[in-house]
């Protein structure tokens, strides 16, 4: 036997215990067909931008929660040496992992703080943050320095973020996008197994959730509510082709909003024209506007002379939602969870 030969079947054998042992983490049930090894030169497009990889990266930086998360779903925890843009705690499973890597801040990093880190790659969740007019800094500010950026084909596959708010969506949002992801970087870090075991787990728990309201739940108006600026003003709710649209569409019931924005300003008057049977609220700990905290939300839909009207408020059809959930993330998965458990529990899918 060859000593190349010796290290090829080592590093397969290993692959496959790293493939097992996110199996267990998440509750994979089931064998994962094995995926090649990653040749390079690699040269993805992303985004409508080619990056092209030598090798798998050392030094990565993710900026934003679910490029995160991916990246420890993954099992690459050793290759992260700062993070940034945090809406709430990490997935429980990697909160050791993750206490270990640098957070270079909770909102947006400095340009200056991000390339401090000396890294081979930059992932991005929003194109506001890296991107045209990037808040951290522009595709070609790192290309420029050899840092290639990686950024969610979740922000840029049909969505337009020219604007000044969230982006407008051309086509509903699927999971697909998230497997792509996923896919790439697997690729990128070169263990590809983990990433079809990865989107083989949230392909089961997405059916998974989905059976547990067999389609009854067709038809149900649903209010998505992110926050707001102003907790008497108008509310960021979800548009019809986000995130929230495709936790909808799986389960069968309905958006009351049928905007394209991602996360439109309604006023209660317009959403109470509509008169959701279920709202959903999101929960984080971030406290950049006045209602991020749930409880405020809860406080106000009880008191408020309009909201407190609503079908959904009067029955106390009231769902909590993670936030990372209400975005195109692998939460999006909990979010469907979450969803048919409280639509099964309000005695709506019967």
């Amino acid at each position: 036997m060859t000593i190349a030969m010796s290290f090829s079947r080592w590093r397969r054998a290993a692959s496959l215990c790293a493939v097992g042992a996110l199996a267990a983490l998440f509750g994979l049930s089931g064998p994962v067909d094995a995926a090649e090894a990653t040749r390079y030169p690699l040269t993805l497009q992303n985004c409508g931008v080619p990056i092209r990889f030598d090798q798998a990266p050392k030094r990565a930086v993710s900026i934003g929660q679910s490029s995160t998360e991916i990246l420890l779903s993954l099992g690459l925890a050793d290759r992260i040496v700062g993070t940034a843009v945090w809406v709430g705690p990490v997935l429980k499973p990697f909160e050791a992992a993750n206490a270990k890597i640098k957070r270079l801040a909770d909102n947006d990093p400095s340009f200056e703080a991000v390339v401090g880190q000396a890294p081979d790659l930059v992932t991005a969740q929003f194109e506001w943050h890296v991107g045209a007019n990037g808040s951290v800094g522009k595709r070609e500010q790192f290309a420029g320095l050899g840092v290639p950026t990686y950024l969610s084909p979740s922000d840029c596959v049909e969505k337009d973020n020219s604007g000044s708010g969230d982006g407008v969506r051309a086509r509903m949002f699927t999971m697909d996008l998230v497997y792509q992801e996923i896919r790439e970087l697997a690729q990128i870090f070169d263990v590809n197994d983990r990433g079809e075991a990865l989107v083989a787990q949230l392909r089961q728990r997405e059916a998974a959730a989905v059976a547990t309201v067999a389609g009854k739940a067709k038809d149900v108006p649903v209010l998505f509510w992110f926050s707001s600026k102003d907790v008497k003003g108008d509310a960021f709710v979800a548009g019809r082709n986000g995130a929230p649209a495709y936790i909808l569409s799986t389960l069968g019931a309905r958006n009351v909003i049928a905007t394209n924005e991602e996360w439109p300003l309604i006023g209660w008057e317009g959403i109470a024209a509509a008169n959701p049977a279920v709202i959903v609220i999101a929960t984080m700990d971030r406290r950049r506007y006045a209602a991020d905290d749930p409880a405020v939300k809860r406080a106000f839909l009880t008191s408020d002379p309009v909201a407190s009207k609503l079908e959904a408020v009067r029955q106390n059809r009231i769902v909590l939602m993670d936030a990372q959930s209400m975005n195109p993330t692998i939460r999006t998965i909990d979010g469907i969870e979450a969803l048919a458990a409280g639509i099964a529990s309000f005695g709506m899918a019967r």
